[in-house]
């Protein structure tokens, strides 16, 4: 498969095939990120689309961006907060979403309320939390952005991004207590250290 940068390069070069590829790679967890951050699912489809459009501008102005995920998710937050400061923003209402399911077509209608009440229950818990601390939380469980690169998205030393991470993990512990593992998608509090509530003091860096 074609890594991130090969696509952009081949992109950059007028590739349709590449572009096509790459807004399919890309589509489906922008879109999920922005209706976490916008809890409205029209107007994440619209930015995700001016995602795609500032990319191909910056290409053709030959400007490939460096570290290509990280830039992609950074735009994002970028038009949400333009967007949160907006008239349009504030004139309109907004009806709270639903952290997306896969339809389980054998579970009972038990099974599927239980699931139902969890993402409630965990969308109540990540609101509850900073800004900074929810986007921290939202790009390393469910966009599986490493460290790193989720230091790129929000601008903020690596130190600080764990100090946050590790801050809102004691937080989410407190206010979902065992069911946090089954709720963040990259495993379980019993065998994840990122999960497991970290000890008083501060982390390493």
């Amino acid at each position: 498969m074609l890594t991130d940068e090969h696509l952009v390069e081949a992109m950059a070069r007028g590739d349709q095939a590449a572009f096509e590829a790459f807004v399919h790679r890309y589509h489906a967890p922008l879109q999920n990120y922005l209706e976490r951050m916008l809890y409205d699912a029209r107007k994440a489809e619209d930015l995700v689309q001016e995602v795609f459009v500032r990319l191909l501008k910056q290409l053709q102005q030959c400007k490939v961006p460096d570290n290509i995920r990280p830039w992609m998710y950074r735009v994002a937050l970028n038009l949400c907060r333009d967007y949160w400061k907006s008239l349009a923003y504030r004139n309109e209402n907004h009806l709270t979403a639903e952290l997306p399911e896969t339809p389980d077509l054998q579970a009972s209608v038990v099974e599927i309320y239980e699931r139902q009440e969890a993402r409630k229950e965990m969308i109540a818990a990540l609101r509850s939390l900073p800004e900074v601390q929810n986007n921290i939380v939202v790009l390393r469980f469910f966009h599986d952005l490493k460290l790193q690169e989720i230091t790129e998205v929000l601008d903020l030393p690596l130190s600080t991004t764990k100090t946050h991470l590790y801050s809102a993990l004691r937080k989410l512990k407190v206010l979902l207590g065992t069911s946090m593992g089954e709720l963040l998608p990259n495993g379980n509090s019993e065998d994840n250290p990122l999960i497991r509530a970290p000890r008083e003091g501060k982390p390493h860096a």
